[in-house]
């Protein structure tokens, strides 16, 4: 079945607390309580937010306070449900709303629609799940490299809900059922391609495909970020995302491409960043490959992500550019509705109020 939904993403760091808990639990229940079909949390590996204090991992240290990403996907009525209490427990961090296609079950075909000629798609599994006796992960990435999909990175999650039921990380355990999520992009036909393999080889099959435009592929500009429609009074009618995939061992100025990119961006001033290390992946021509147990340096991808108007997205394009002109996929995204709150600072609503995109593909 395939349905309009909506993805609601929370950005925060793993100390910030909701009462007399963690916000990240917090938010993982309300998922939970309201049966949300697929969510997950993740934690980053380096970032900022509003309060423009940086959060990175750190050799050895067991007082770490590192960013997290708590996703949740479901119809466009479930989620604007959960949208106020959501809104209530998170008081500082950023809270953004997507459209999306949300593609469950394997019976009915899914028709592309023309008029985008790329594509993020979204598969949201378990992180042992199997299929054909080994990973699921590792067949859908590579499926959609067989299918030319551009670019594919595995995201392993710590805590979510799948098919409405609460999959939770525990420390001596398999976690075989905690989420994990593979993030693809690529044109419209291959992915047309890819999406028949996917929901044969998958038991119950969970994915989002969205409009994404890509900027930059292994150092070559193909395009800049989307102008947004015209504001709405002072509001911006949608806000900007701009996501960057690079290996690990990326570089730039001698640092790991991530770490470079969120410095940058916080000594200029921008409203934030959070850096996510993949498990598995791939873009463009290279082979799929991920974490090797011998390797000094992690040979994974690593996804750093930013949001802001889209005049002040301009501004860090430019910083991004720089950074990847030898290496990356940088791709851009509308986001219709954010929401960002701090000490003294609320900026944006969570209101999917008019104009609006076209519909979804």
């Amino acid at each position: 079945m395939a349905q309009e939904g909506l993805k609601l993403s929370a950005y925060a760091g793993e100390r910030d607390r909701a009462g007399g808990r963690l916000l990240a639990d917090a938010l993982m229940d309300i998922f939970a309580r309201h049966r949300i079909h697929a969510s997950a949390l993740f934690r980053g590996i380096e970032g900022f937010g509003i309060k423009h204090r940086l959060q990175t991992e750190r050799l050895l240290t067991l007082s770490e306070d590192l960013p997290v990403l708590a996703t949740a996907v479901d119809g466009r009525a479930r989620i604007e449900e959960v949208m106020a209490e959501v809104a209530s427990v998170s008081r500082h961090g950023l809270i953004t709303l997507e459209r999306v296609l949300l593609v469950t079950g394997n019976r009915d075909t899914v028709e592309l629609a023309p008029g985008q000629e790329e594509l993020k798609l979204t598969v949201y599994l378990g992180r042992q799940e199997r299929t054909g006796g080994r990973p699921a992960h590792l067949a859908v990435v590579e499926a959609l490299h067989r299918r030319g999909v551009a670019g594919a990175s595995v995201l392993l999650g710590v805590d979510g809900t799948a098919a409405g039921v609460r999959r939770r990380g525990r420390f001596f355990a398999r976690n075989a059922e905690v989420p994990a999520i593979v993030l693809s992009v690529g044109t419209r036909e291959s992915i047309a391609r890819a999406l028949p393999d996917l929901r044969a080889m998958l038991t119950r099959p969970a994915m989002t495909i969205e409009r994404v435009r890509v900027c930059k592929r292994d150092g070559a500009l193909l395009a800049r970020p989307a102008d947004p429609p015209p504001a709405v009074g002072e509001r911006p009618a949608h806000w900007q995302k701009l996501t960057v995939i690079a290996g690990g061992r990326s570089e730039f100025d001698g640092r790991p491409l991530h770490a470079a990119l969120i410095r940058r961006l916080r000594e200029e001033g921008a409203a934030g960043a959070t850096a996510l290390r993949g498990h598995w992946g791939y873009h463009g021509e290279h082979r799929p490959h991920g974490e090797s147990f011998w390797s000094l340096r992690r040979h994974v991808p690593v996804l750093t992500v930013l949001l802001d108007t889209p005049a002040n997205m301009r501004r860090w394009f430019e910083i991004v550019d720089e950074v990847t002109a030898q290496t990356g996929l940088v791709t851009s995204e509308l986001v219709p509705a954010l929401r960002a709150a701090g000490p003294d600072i609320e900026q944006g609503v969570l209101s999917l109020a008019e104009p609006r995109v076209p519909p979804m593909p």
